[in-house]
């Protein structure tokens, strides 16, 4: 995947199945390749704290890939999980990211939407 250097990375849910130690050292690892690299990865997550961790960017898609919020994430890097899960400004986006999630599933789903 990186040996012939693109420009951008599209990994859907890379890490999903992994236990939780292998997957912060494959964040960590990731990390460390993507940082000065100048690749765009565009990263699929459903796991909100590693997306606040990965991320400069996150963008939380409802039904039919409407787009419900598109932040820019400001936490200072290098990120330590440990350190971020007790940050005021990672708590805040958490419970924002959080919050959409849950409006988007209690949305009732639209007859055009029910149609596809």
């Amino acid at each position: 995947m990186l040996a012939g250097s693109p420009e951008t990375l599209l990994m859907d849910e890379p890490f999903g199945a992994l236990d939780a130690q292998l997957r912060t050292e494959l964040q960590l690892e990731l990390l460390r390749l993507w940082q000065g690299s100048g690749q765009t990865v565009v990263f699929v997550t459903h796991d909100i704290e590693e997306a606040l961790m990965l991320g400069d960017r996150v963008v939380v898609l409802g039904r039919l890939g409407r787009i419900l919020l598109d932040r820019e994430i400001r936490l200072a890097r290098p990120r330590s999980a440990d350190d971020l899960r007790v940050d005021p400004e990672f708590v805040a986006l958490h419970r924002e990211l959080s919050a959409t999630l849950r409006s988007a599933t209690s949305e009732p789903a639209t007859s055009k939407e029910m149609q596809s």
